[in-house]
């Protein structure tokens, strides 16, 4: 099996059309090269928001809070499925349907290890029932949580630096997706 690192991923333009491929460690190595990629957002019926802790052996943004998982589509594979799998390999999530909530494109470099995110990033909502069984894989995933989509908010704004830069984004792209996703609902604001 090839190490995720090793894998490849699609490079693209601003505008999202493919320009080739290169691997996931090349494309995080400074200065950071805009490749396509997807954050998966999951919430309960409840309305709460999973959230995941990042594994310590994590090359960029170890041990922050982020969405439920995160990944990158092989060039020429579909998004939601490759997307779906990811769910099951990090957090142990089936059946989820995953809809699309729009793109976020941002670029951070993380200070701890000057790997770099430039993702043009596809962001996924799906909904599971209270009390889905979660079996987080170690080496992606150090803790998980649900926690309400306004407490979410607030810890944001609060101590943005314990989450994730891209997190921020894929929360607000998915709550503008709420008035026409039904699994996004829960995230509408007043």
């Amino acid at each position: 099996m090839v190490s995720r690192e090793a894998q490849l991923v699609e490079l693209v333009d601003t505008d999202g059309v493919a320009t080739g491929s290169t691997t996931v460690a090349e494309a995080h190595t400074a200065p950071g090269r805009l490749h396509r990629a997807f954050s998966v957002l999951l919430l309960d019926e409840e309305g709460r928001v999973l959230v995941q802790r990042r594994a310590a052996v994590k090359t960029r943004f170890a041990l922050r809070w982020a969405n439920a998982c995160c990944g990158h589509p092989a060039p020429g594979d579909t998004l939601v499925e490759d997307a779906a799998r990811r769910l099951v390999e990090e957090i142990g999530v089936r059946e989820a349907a995953l809809h699309r909530a729009g793109v976020y494109v941002y670029r951070a470099e993380d200070p701890a290890t000057g790997r770099v995110e430039h993702e043009y990033d596809h962001v996924l909502v799906g909904r599971v029932p209270v009390g889905t069984e979660l079996t987080p894989d170690p080496e992606e995933v150090a803790d998980v949580r649900w926690v309400g989509p306004e407490r979410l908010r607030r810890e944001l704004a609060d101590e943005p630096d314990r989450y994730a830069p891209w997190f921020g984004g894929v929360l607000r792209v998915a709550t503008e997706a709420a008035g026409r996703l039904p699994a996004a609902a829960a995230l509408a604001t007043d």
